[in-house]
């Protein structure tokens, strides 16, 4: 693609410099350009693409697009907002690839990960070719990438797209974060489903305010479409229990969805039952009604199964073959992952790291304990600090005994994050700030009935401390520990 042809993306712009030449990619990163490339500078928190640019054309780039002038010896675009103007670039220069697939969007605070995977579970099982963007991996088919955010960037995030057009991928589902859609990550992905799970207290430290987060996490919706076209709806598939959706389906002209357990809605669950080995269910659907086996268990599981659900039959699939899927899963990784090697009680990992999810996942162990709860937790550096007492005091107000330690405490001091933590401490705590000690007390101190709950990690493989990313498994560590304690 030829530079002007690639510029028609923009809607104003001022070129600097003669020459139409030809494109082979597109960059953000001075690091992979090559000869033939456009270089997009992007200011970031702590470097500014800007300062690369020169380096940029030494190594093969053939124009720049900037936010201010730069004395260079190829073409500039100067453009108001380099951020805005790569999603435009990066979707053009890749021919809109989510316009050849169907798109569901899946955001809010807690459950993203689990209800994208339900969903691309239940779409699989269609025999239809599926992509996957998430927290912990980016599938196409049966290929698998590692991605380092939530939601990409949205160079790489259109890239993918096209590598999933290209390689036929009929439904794409993607987790889809407040910073992806406040940073304009996902501007030009043509949506046809969105999903809201929840919204509770995270990412204060980057939005301000609970405020500043509903309005971010609105963005799905209001730029979900604005019109009726039957042969591609747009459907915003909402959490009838959760205040914000009011709030969302005003934001949005697409057509409204709903789902829930205590107030009226679209597709509902009663008459729920847990235990160990999964949940039951009567669904309540438009279509009729339904008694419901799955293998995940928890008031918080009932909610993420009715927002796959109900995103399913948004897109079409009968009811009864969304069932057939939902009831032979076992589970997703990190997500209330069982480590089982032949003790006598239950160890659970989670990734729980906000209030509202510890308090789900506490209350769920809660109740399948027969003897004593244990809960591992930790808050991460850097990160916001108001939640840290709060994770404490829920843990202690449930579990019987609390091992306070370590996450990623990154460039803060751990113990100033347990400080912080032991403010809200409101039962019985131990200290212990070597993560892997933790989670070693709290399952030689566990016995027959007993539940130890490991949180905040999931299925990340890595801690971070100082500028330091270590190999560290929580399911990995608890296996050690359970097998030095047999010993």
């Amino acid at each position: 693609m030829r530079l002007d042809d690639l510029l028609h993306a923009l809607f104003t712009y001022k070129k600097l410099g003669r020459g139409n030449p030809e494109i082979a990619s597109v960059e953000s990163d001075n690091r992979n350009v090559t000869k033939g490339s456009l270089f997009v500078c992007i200011p970031g928190y702590t470097v500014d693409g800007h300062d690369f640019a020169e380096d940029a054309v030494r190594k093969g780039a053939v124009a720049v697009v900037a936010q201010k002038e730069l004395d260079l010896d190829v073409p500039v675009i100067l453009v108001k907002d380099t951020h805005r103007s790569l999603a435009e670039i990066a979707n053009h220069f890749y021919q809109n690839p989510t316009g050849a697939f169907n798109l569901i969007g899946v955001t809010g605070t807690n459950g993203k990960t689990t209800v994208s995977h339900l969903i691309e579970k239940v779409h699989r099982d269609q025999n239809q070719k599926t992509g996957l963007i998430g927290t912990i991996n980016i599938k196409i088919g049966e290929e698998e990438f590692e991605t380092k955010n939530t939601t990409p960037e949205p160079l790489l995030l259109q890239k993918r797209f096209a590598n999933m057009r290209d390689h036929g991928v009929d439904t794409a589902v993607m987790e889809v974060s407040s910073h992806a859609l406040t940073l304009g990550r996902v501007r030009g992905c043509d949506y046809d489903i969105a999903v809201f799970t929840n919204l509770t207290q995270d990412h204060l430290d980057y939005h301000g305010t609970m405020e500043e987060y509903r309005q971010a996490k609105g963005l799905l919706f209001s730029q979900l479409g604005n019109t009726y076209d039957t042969g591609r709806k747009k459907v915003a598939v909402l959490n009838a229990d959760d205040p914000v959706s009011s709030d969302y389906e005003k934001m949005t002209s697409a057509h409204i969805f709903t789902y829930g357990i205590d107030k009226e809605a679209d597709v509902k669950a009663e008459d729920i039952s847990f235990s160990a080995n999964g949940t039951r269910f009567r669904l309540l659907t438009p279509e009729g009604e339904e008694d419901v086996k799955i293998k995940l268990t928890g008031k918080f599981s009932v909610y993420n199964a009715l927002a796959a659900i109900s995103a399913c039959r948004a897109a079409d699939i009968p009811l009864h073959a969304i069932l057939k899927s939902l009831e032979g899963i076992q589970g997703v990784p990190g997500r209330f992952e069982l480590v089982d090697e032949g003790q006598n009680f239950p160890v659970i990992v989670d990734y729980a790291h906000t209030p509202d999810s510890l308090e789900n996942v506490l209350s769920t162990v809660k109740e399948m304990a027969q003897g004593n709860v244990f809960a591992v937790v930790g808050c991460g550096g850097d990160r916001d600090r108001t939640k840290r007492p709060l994770m404490a005091k829920i843990a202690t107000k449930i579990a019987d005994t609390t091992v306070l330690t370590s996450d990623n405490p990154r460039s803060e001091d751990p113990e100033r994050i347990l400080d912080d933590m032991v403010e809200g401490a409101d039962g019985h705590f131990v200290r212990i700030t070597d993560r892997a000690q933790a989670i070693a007390h709290a399952i030689n101190e566990a016995t027959e009935g007993d539940v130890v709950l490991i949180a905040g990690k999931g299925h990340e493989t890595y801690q971070i401390i100082g500028e330091k990313v270590h190999d560290f498994d929580d399911r990995h560590v608890a296996r050690q520990a359970i097998k030095g304690k047999k010993a």
